[in-house]
């Protein structure tokens, strides 16, 4: 399987309302910061365990930081859920059916000089099993609560990939 920078070289830039405007190389968007399209699975187990990544360490950004089951950004404007499927098959080894739970904007700058600038679409999924992950993606996979990922996020933010932090705090808040 082939590196993510290379996989999907382009990215979907959109407005505020998430409206395609165009598409650009996904480097040189990390680069200028432009607004572009996303999607962030969670994936979970019978006990409602949390599956975890952690991203492998020559990835071009938050390499070797623990983030959600999968993430990428679709390369065609229609079904970003049927590409979430994809990529989490290509990232995690599994299929498993994703069903919308919202979408979220945020920027964050990365330590590297990159920007994330994304409009976040997050799919949820249920897994039960072994995860043969792709080790050109992931270094490591774990389950934990809920419980006791809170707590790990607010004792090492900083092994946590900034989005994940988000949406992690956007899924504690009262709906």
């Amino acid at each position: 399987m082939t590196n993510e920078i290379t996989s999907s070289p382009t990215v979907l830039l959109v407005n505020e309302h998430d409206a395609v405007i165009g598409t650009a190389e996904k480097l040189a968007v990390h680069q200028s910061g432009e607004l572009h399209r996303a999607f962030s699975v969670l994936i979970f187990n019978d006990q409602g365990d949390f599956l975890l990544q952690k991203r492998a360490p020559q990835k071009y950004h938050s390499g070797g930081l623990w983030s959600n089951s999968c993430c990428g950004h679709p390369s065609r404007p229609d079904n970003t859920a049927d590409q979430a499927e994809q990529r989490l098959f290509e990232e995690m080894g599994f299929r498993t059916a994703l069903e919308p739970l919202f979408s979220f904007r945020y920027h964050a700058e990365l330590p590297n000089g990159l920007t994330e600038h994304e409009l976040d679409h997050v799919f949820t999924g249920r897994y039960q099993g072994q995860v043969p992950f792709n080790p050109d993606e992931v270094c490591a996979v774990r389950w934990i609560s809920a419980d006791d990922l809170g707590q790990e996020i607010i004792s090492a933010p900083d092994t946590f990939s900034v989005w994940f932090r988000m949406l992690f705090e956007r899924l504690q808040q009262p709906v």
